[in-house]
């Protein structure tokens, strides 16, 4: 209860939000975000995933795209490291 009233507090502070919202981490974690969904979709139209998948199509497509955000998100690490 305590926690759900600061983060509503929190996102209501238009300042704290700006500044977040410029900060290195989150722009990269966007990003990672935008890039991962871009990626999804090229992959799924390349591949001709976009008609009607069996489920363990889907299953399949799915563990695909997780391994590649997996991915995305350990390479995106490593270069925050070297930055620093």
């Amino acid at each position: 209860m305590v926690l759900r009233f600061l983060i509503r507090l929190l996102a209501n502070n238009e300042q704290l939000v700006q500044k977040l919202s410029e900060s290195y981490p989150m722009r990269k974690a966007a990003q990672i975000l935008v890039r991962a969904a871009f990626q999804s979709k090229n992959l799924i139209e390349e591949k001709g995933l976009n008609k009607m998948l069996t489920p363990e199509e889907f299953r399949e497509t799915m563990k695909k795209v997780a391994r590649n955000f997996q991915n995305q998100i350990k390479q995106a690490s490593d270069e925050f490291r070297q930055k620093k």
